[in-house]
């Protein structure tokens, strides 16, 4: 197993090939030639390139549940949510031009897309729960979607932001949260409803069984044959 170092300098190595080509050509050849590490210790330590860009949201997720400011534990969930969010910027601020050709890798490619995705989705979930909004099942994956999907575009202005202070990244978040309390609203109300149609349809599906044993009791009472007079003497 590759040491905790090893691992470490080979994403670090990824991440600075990242900002100077293309994710299709930082291959693990080069990767291992760089970090001056052989190909057997490359692949003890990340299996694929697509290993290597889950440790670095993971490491990403690490910073900022780390900086998690407690003070805001007090505050309302949706500001909770941005104060979040904007920390998860700040921790990607040194990878900037990796985080560049990882979505231009993504815009390029829906398969290798889909994969982000997946990875962007587990990511979102650990930044809900650093909110204080834990959402479990099928809602807490729709949620976390959503927010991944939100997020893009949070990161998309990010990309092209010249001013450090982040004035359109804020705005911009700000507005892809008001579209989330909208969606939740909206979520929430059909999760009402389907809890509602469920319960409807148990009740009825149990008043079905109940008609149909008192159906099936009444046909076999009138099919039961009276028995002859002679027989009742037997």
């Amino acid at each position: 197993m590759a040491t905790a170092k090893t691992k470490q300098k080979i994403l670090t190595v990824f991440l600075e090939l990242l900002e100077k080509h293309p994710y299709e050509e930082v291959s693990l050849q080069l990767i291992a030639e760089t970090a001056k590490v052989k190909l057997s210790d490359l692949r003890r330590a990340y299996t694929s390139k697509l290993a290597l860009v889950e440790a670095f949201a993971e490491s990403i997720d690490a910073a900022v549940l780390d900086e998690r400011d407690e003070g805001m534990d007090d505050q309302p969930a949706r500001d909770r949510l941005f104060d979040i969010l904007m920390t998860r910027i700040d921790a990607l601020a040194d990878h900037k031009e990796a985080v560049r050709a990882l979505k231009t890798a993504a815009d390029e490619d829906p398969g290798l897309a889909l994969e982000f995705n997946r990875i962007a989705i587990r990511s979102q979930k650990w930044m809900l729960v650093a909110a204080g909004i834990d959402l479990s099942g099928a809602k807490g994956t729709v949620v976390a979607q959503g927010l991944v999907m939100a997020f893009a575009k949070v990161v998309a202005t990010w990309l092209d932001e010249p001013d450090e202070g982040m004035p359109r990244t804020m705005s911009r978040l700000d507005k892809e949260l008001d579209n989330g309390v909208s969606f939740m609203k909206r979520l929430n109300r059909l999760e009402g409803m389907a809890k509602g149609l469920r319960k409807f349809i148990k009740s009825a599906s149990r008043r079905g069984r109940s008609r149909n044993r008192a159906r099936d009791e009444d046909d076999f009472t009138d099919h039961t044959e009276t028995p002859m007079p002679s027989e009742q003497g037997a």
